[in-house]
């Protein structure tokens, strides 16, 4: 990721990666050259500048607002954090890629199904089949990893496909609504699907009109799940740890209530200023990294790394999942202790300079969406948390396992009850 950060920044995806990216066309698989650069810098540069999510806030303050609302009218009803997420991060991604969002009531419905969906792919991304090893005996599919992977990626397909279809032709359709005037509320900024659309000729001279077709797809794939799966993943993470340690939740309110004040909401510009809340969402990331062995690299040349000889062509996992709980690194690993990243707060960061702490990765291949994750993870549990207090159904009983998978997720949902906790109603309805 440093001394040899060139040779390996290549991909070599499994057969479910192959597909789900119509050949490893996004940012995320695709190999290092020509392509890959001209994606990461377009991604980087015209989606995820500060300029740009700068002039998005508005539909990322509405949809978290639409969701509080939502939670204020249905006052002890116990909810799933992980899908309430989902759907807040899934609409929101789809406001600043065209301006629109999922249907009225069909919403939480089709957030529902998308989640099953994301969830079913992130395992399928993570099994090796027969094929990956021995690509001629792929007609066995003994795990039935290619046959389950081309019938999610289908559903995603179409999800997609309506996306650019509502967003290029102006029209809705029984999953999505425009949203009006409000995508080009700021004349300096165009959609981001606009972007790609008026960019798309410049990705790579030798394609076919068919192939620019799905490396569009393929980069929205990246967007909608990529952008939405990992940080949902991630919000549950963090409120069952706080939940498990009440302690540690209580002064996550107290320090909203002293940056933000209870006649107010959260808004973008207290984020810096809650410094408990960002140590106990890098603790979160340490212990539950959304992906424990990232997405694998492939060297582009036999070399030798620690003594070893790593030849051409292999996968290689680095392992975080260890990395952030190795005793060498840490004290006490295995505790949920927020306040190690008090201590020093320069010394961790998400940029993965520091290799005992690298949750987005490190190096050329990191995540491209940090800069959105950066914003919108603090963004979205700051405002659960200031706006409501939480507890545990009488029934629930809090499981910290996960499950396998690309991006690993709790074993068992988290469910809470919400209670409004502001001192006025009138917030609860503000968009």
């Amino acid at each position: 990721m440093r001394d040899q950060d060139i040779t390996f920044a290549n991909r070599d995806p499994n057969i479910a990666g192959a597909i789900a990216t119509y050949g490893g066309r996004d940012i995320a698989f695709s190999s290092q050259g020509p392509y890959w650069k001209n994606l990461r810098k377009l991604f980087v540069r015209q989606l995820m500048s500060n300029s740009s999510l700068d002039a998005c806030y508005g539909f990322r303050r509405q949809e978290v607002r639409e969701a509080l609302g939502d939670m204020y009218r249905k006052p002890g009803v116990p909810v799933n954090i992980g899908e309430l997420a989902l759907l807040i991060l899934v609409n929101t991604m789809m406001a600043m890629l065209w301006g629109g969002t999922l249907q009225g009531e069909k919403r939480e419905a089709i957030a529902t199904e998308f989640r099953k969906v994301a969830a079913k792919l992130m395992v399928l991304l993570g099994s090796p089949n027969v094929s990956d090893f021995f690509p001629a005996l792929a007609w066995l599919d003994l795990e039935g990893v290619e046959r389950d992977t081309k019938r999610v990626h289908q559903w995603l397909d179409d999800f997609i496909q309506s996306i650019i279809d509502c967003a290029t032709k102006g029209t809705t359709n029984e999953m999505f609504k425009q949203k009006g005037g409000e995508s080009k509320s700021n004349e300096q900024r165009k959609d981001f699907l606009q972007i790609f659309l008026d960019m798309e000729m410049d990705l790579e001279d030798n394609q076919s009109p068919i192939d620019k077709g799905e490396a569009l797809k393929a980069i929205l794939g990246d967007i909608i799940i990529g952008g939405t799966d990992t940080t949902a993943t991630m919000v549950e993470w963090v409120m069952a740890e706080l939940l498990h340690n009440r302690y540690v939740m209580n002064k996550v309110v107290h320090e909203l209530t002293e940056v933000v004040g209870e006649d107010k909401m959260v808004e973008e510009h207290h984020l810096p200023k809650l410094k408990y809340l960002d140590a106990v969402i890098k603790e979160a990331f340490r212990l539950h990294p959304a992906l424990p062995l990232l997405v694998p690299r492939t060297p582009s040349a036999s070399c030798v790394v620690g003594g070893y000889m790593i030849p051409k062509g292999s996968n290689v996992f680095l392992n975080v999942g260890y990395i952030h709980r190795d005793p060498k690194s840490w004290d006490k690993p295995s505790e949920f202790r927020p306040q190690r990243f008090l201590e020093d707060p320069s010394k961790y960061d998400f940029s993965g300079n520091n290799f005992t702490y690298m949750p987005f990765g490190s190096g050329r291949r990191m995540c491209a969406g940090l800069a959105l994750a950066e914003r919108m993870l603090p963004y979205v549990l700051a405002s659960l948390l200031h706006s409501f207090e939480w507890e545990l159904p009488p029934e629930f009983e809090m499981d910290l396992s996960d499950k396998f998978g690309l991006v690993v997720k709790k074993m068992k949902p988290l469910v809470a009850i919400p209670r409004p906790r502001l001192s006025a109603p009138e917030l609860y309805m503000s968009r």
